[in-house]
């Protein structure tokens, strides 16, 4: 994967490292704290993602700071901080609009983010995330106890490749993975951050609250959990699509937080992901190539379960205009109901 790596000076003068790799609409990807623009390029455990998404769009990842290539000593961390950066690079990139992939912490940050702008937001992906940091959960037994154990293994054994809490670190996100996965996700914690601010850094995490954040959301949302994560539980997946208005969620058979490039799981998500995202101009198939823009995104949303009413909330329009573009929908594929048109869009993979 070929990437280009720029800085940019954020909102107080802080220099943030991003990169641009592929081609085609942009896709801003937001990852947890544990990046390295440069290592994760090569990590045997991000690639499937990278590679999904650079094939079809420009990919914009860019590391926060406090890690990575980014400034780490910018004094006081924040969640609005995150989030401005976000918006400093969006502004400096010129993107009138986008779609944002969140994925594990970086959730809370694409969620805060569409929350306050959400005209510079398409469509929104949660991956692995969660509104809630383990400090909220109080319903869930043992995740603030767990918070607190994981603060005082992360000061003890962080970045020393041979100590039993790097390794047990690792595994979390991909137990199923073999060793080459086990040593990738060592390097990547050594690389992306030290000590002192892999302790402050998810201080902030285990403490947010994007709730409600995540119910002012307006874009469309696909939120996708591993049914047996490890790292973030699987009710703060549907916590999350409860809460966000007409949220599409998608369970996936798996137990690894990062699913591996050979489950049937991943291959299944991956559609998902691309029918889901829009597609760039002219890439439709021949047969969906006659709707207008605004014909697509009914369709888009019909396929995602949406009745009129909800369609009519979501693109400010009145249900008649809905009805009026269902009408015309139906006509230009020639089916013979909305069931026969979510059909024809999903055996295509209609992308929107």
């Amino acid at each position: 994967m070929l990437q280009k790596i720029r800085f940019l000076t954020s909102f107080d003068g802080a220099k943030i490292a991003y990169s641009v790799s592929g081609e085609g609409p942009p896709v801003v990807m937001l990852p947890s704290w544990l990046t390295h623009l440069e290592y994760q390029a090569r990590s045997v455990a991000w690639r499937p993602w990278l590679e999904a998404l650079s094939q079809r769009y420009t990919l914009i990842r860019y590391d926060p700071r406090g890690c990575g290539l980014s400034d780490r000593d910018t004094g006081q961390l924040s969640l609005d901080m995150w989030v401005r950066d976000l918006a400093a690079l969006a502004d400096a990139l010129k993107l009138p609009q986008f779609s944002l992939v969140g994925i594990c912490q970086g959730g809370a940050i694409a969620l805060e983010y569409a929350g306050r702008a959400p005209e510079r937001v398409s469509h929104l992906v949660l991956y692995g995330t969660y509104a809630r940091g383990r400090d909220k959960r109080s319903d869930i037994p043992l995740e603030p106890e767990k918070a607190r154990l994981m603060l005082e293994m992360l000061e003890m054994g962080w970045a020393q490749e041979d100590h039993a809490f790097m390794r047990a670190f690792a595994t979390q996100f991909q137990p199923d993975g073999p060793l080459e996965h086990l040593q990738s996700w060592c390097e990547l914690q050594s690389k992306a951050t030290s000590a002192s601010g892999a302790v402050a850094m998810t201080r902030i995490m285990f403490d947010l609250d994007a709730r409600e954040a995540a119910s002012r959301i307006t874009c469309p949302t696909l939120v996708a959990h591993a049914e047996r994560d490890a790292v973030v539980p699987l009710a703060e997946g549907l916590l999350l699509a409860r809460i966000i208005p007409g949220a599409r969620f998608v369970q996936l058979d798996s137990r690894n937080h990062f699913m591996l490039a050979t489950e049937p799981e991943w291959k299944r998500f991956v559609e998902e992901l691309h029918a889901f995202l829009p597609s760039a101009p002219g890439s439709l198939p021949e047969t969906f190539a006659g709707l207008t823009p605004r014909e697509a995104e009914v369709l888009r949303l019909i396929s995602q379960g949406l009745g009129n009413d909800a369609i009519s909330r979501k693109l400010a329009i009145s249900e008649k205009t809905v009805r009026n573009h269902v009408t015309s929908i139906l006509s230009k594929l020639g089916a013979t109901s909305r069931a026969h048109a979510v059909a024809l869009a999903r055996d295509a993979s209609f992308a929107g």
